[in-house]
């Protein structure tokens, strides 16, 4: 019987904090900024299999794509805007990425460590 109440005080605060700090148990956040066309960092490392948050932060005033054919990921960033990205968790290695409206400049990579 005090196992069983000790176990139910246990699951209790563990549900308590998960609504309490919900930021405790999410995915690692990183940021992308678009600037003049470009991605900054143009290389992003992130850890490998395991779930991250990407922010892409729009700087500029027109619109960019945020796209990656290994990343099967394809989303537009409106000028001065942002938008949020999941990807993974992810085997190791490196993942391109490219702005679709002006691939000559907008390019990147993830690389998973």
């Amino acid at each position: 019987m005090r196992v069983m109440v000790k176990r139910r005080e246990f699951l209790a605060a563990a549900v308590f904090l998960g609504l309490l700090f919900p930021g405790a148990a999410r995915a690692d956040d990183y940021v992308l900024t678009i600037k003049n066309h470009h991605f900054s960092p143009p290389v992003l490392n992130i850890p490998a299999n395991q779930k991250v948050k990407i922010t892409v932060r729009n700087d500029d005033a027109t619109d960019e794509e945020f796209e990656s054919y290994e990343l099967n990921r394809e989303k537009v960033v409106s000028g001065n805007s942002q938008i949020t990205v999941f990807v993974g968790p992810l085997d190791p290695g490196t993942y391109p990425y490219f702005g679709d409206f002006h691939k000559d400049l907008a390019n990147g990579q993830l690389i998973a460590k």
